[in-house]
């Protein structure tokens, strides 16, 4: 029961830091990147679909992406969300692909950039910490039913505490990666 605990904890922290790494990847920096449209909802036949469905996508440009639909009556509807988006991008429609040039980014909207990945980093340290404590508590809950030594309970939350502080500087490595590429002009 106690290595079930362990592994459940461990599991769910790697998957705050996996969702840590996307919602890094989602915010804009100087470059293009696929990554960035990987929140981006299009209204395909009536129903949201993730545009990394639809659509492949090159940067030949740092600040250039190509956008080429599967299926070419698709391309008003990715237009639209492209233009919805809060990307900041007019995208461009030759029949064939969309071309979305990224604006410049400002001093003020890079320190925007930054506030948001520094609040997308606390979100998922406090998702980890949730559940350091809900591991803990089944660990206490352990002890106080006698399934499992004072010792061994003892043991576990210290095994539990470094889980927690590897998974909390992973994502304080990611948070300091991001914000050292946003303040990259």
């Amino acid at each position: 029961m106690l290595d079930e605990t362990m592994f459940e904890a461990e599991e769910k922290m790697e998957k705050a830091v996996e969702v840590a790494k996307e919602d890094f990847a989602s915010i804009r920096t100087g470059r293009a990147s696929a990554g960035m449209f990987n929140k981006l909802q299009v209204d395909y036949y009536g129903a949201p679909t993730p545009l990394q469905q639809l659509a492949s996508f090159q940067t030949p440009e740092a600040r250039t992406v190509l956008i080429t639909p599967y299926d070419k009556s698709s391309m008003n509807a990715i237009e639209k969300a492209l233009r919805d988006s809060d990307l900041g991008v007019n995208p461009s429609n030759d029949g064939n692909t969309i071309r979305c040039i990224l604006p410049q980014l400002t001093q003020e909207r890079r320190k925007e950039y930054i506030k948001m990945v520094h609040r997308k980093g606390e979100d998922a340290k406090v998702s980890i910490r949730n559940v350091r404590r809900h591991a803990k508590d089944s660990i206490d809950k352990l002890v106080k039913d006698g399934e499992i030594g004072e010792d061994e309970g003892t043991r576990s939350e210290k095994e539990l505490e470094t889980l927690t502080k590897k998974h909390v500087d992973q994502v304080d490595t990611l948070l300091k990666g991001k914000e050292s590429e946003l303040l990259d002009v």
